[in-house]
């Protein structure tokens, strides 16, 4: 009923907000009462100071987004990421954070994270039947302490929900991690690896504005040594979208280059690589690259960036060679016929 008043009062977004805020001296009762219930999600003492106030702002602001149907932009806008109704992927909204600082703007985007839309066309990863315990920042990590049934979410549901609350909770300024632990313990997935930090980058897209059912991914990928002459493996772990050929996040990968946890890597591919295609037929990956692939960086030869994706890519089980394209063609610094594994290139890091 709330959201329906202020639907037929919304005319132009400031005025929306100044008469949600200053003339609906009777609705403010009733926010207070919404307020009231809906800090009974969340136990945390550095989220409950102001937070009645800040939810009934969070609310106007969902109130005025729902008002007009295009897409919200500016500089106080925030992507808030939900699932879909059959929980099979994720979406971005766009939505309007008002407080100008951090713990305020952390509370307007828990409280769209709790809120499911009217016509339930996607939900909210906080409405999901568990609640929020407690937060804490801790340098630039965000720790979510979840109650027990958070253990109740079906796997695909589980990671879905993480990648929500990742993608959206690192975009406040200073928060690059969020980590989840359950009534106060380590949080472990369906599979049983233990679930650390984890950052927005962590969750590879596909290339539309949804991202489709996770799997975590461990990968080999070899990465130039220091003067650029031979490969060094070492062993990535992701969710991709499964939307996303395997072989191809491994192209992606290595074009990203190492991520600076270990020393001694360094890119064994042009960053300026662009990917045409990667398919892959009766054990042969097609890597189709533009001509950027053939331009030396960081005095490391094609040769060895050629080897970098050819020994990275037959790691994997269902691929035992690999054609290198340059814009759909064979060029003459590259063989006609298929790759394969190199291990007379590898070395290891000296400790």
């Amino acid at each position: 009923m709330m959201g329906k008043k202020f639907g037929l009062r919304c005319r132009g977004r400031e005025k929306r907000l100044r008469a949600a805020q200053v003339r609906n001296n009777g609705m403010r009762a009733d926010w207070r009462g919404i307020a009231h219930r809906g800090a009974e999600w969340i136990k945390g003492k550095s989220l409950r100071r102001g937070f009645c106030l800040t939810l009934a702002l969070a609310l106007c602001a969902a109130a005025l987004a729902a008002c007009g149907q295009e897409e919200l932009t500016g500089e106080n806008v925030r992507q808030v990421y939900f699932l879909s109704s059959s929980e099979t992927k994720i979406e971005q909204h766009g939505r309007e954070i008002l407080s100008d600082t951090l713990d305020g703007q952390l509370e307007e985007l828990l409280r769209y994270l709790s809120v499911n839309p009217e016509k339930l066309e996607y939900k909210a990863p906080l409405a999901m039947g568990f609640r929020v315990l407690s937060t804490r920042i801790e340098g630039e990590t965000l720790l979510l302490d979840m109650d027990e049934k958070y253990l109740e979410l079906s796997a695909t549901t589980e990671v879905l929900v993480r990648a929500a609350l990742v993608r959206t909770l690192t975009q406040l300024d200073g928060i690059q991690f969020v980590g989840i632990t359950v009534a106060g313990k380590q949080l472990y997935d369906h599979a049983g690896n233990q679930v650390g930090w984890m950052s927005g980058d962590q969750f590879i897209e596909n290339d539309g504005n949804e991202i489709n059912t996770f799997e975590l991914a461990r990968v080999e990928l070899y990465f130039a040594s220091a003067d650029g002459s031979s490969l060094v493996g070492a062993y990535r772990q992701k969710y991709y979208s499964t939307s996303m050929p395997l072989e191809r996040f491994v192209v992606e990968e290595l074009i990203l280059g190492p991520s600076g946890q270990v020393e001694g890597l360094y890119p064994s591919v042009n960053p300026a690589t662009k990917i045409i295609g990667v398919t892959t037929r009766d054990g042969i990956c097609y890597v189709n690259l533009d001509e950027n692939f053939l331009t030396v960086v960081n005095n490391v030869p094609t040769e060895v960036s050629v080897y970098a994706i050819v020994n990275s890519l037959v790691e994997l089980s269902s691929i035992n060679r690999v054609q290198i394209l340059i814009n759909g063609e064979v060029p003459s610094s590259l063989s006609a016929t298929a790759y394969e594994r190199n291990l007379d290139i590898v070395t290891t890091l000296e400790k």
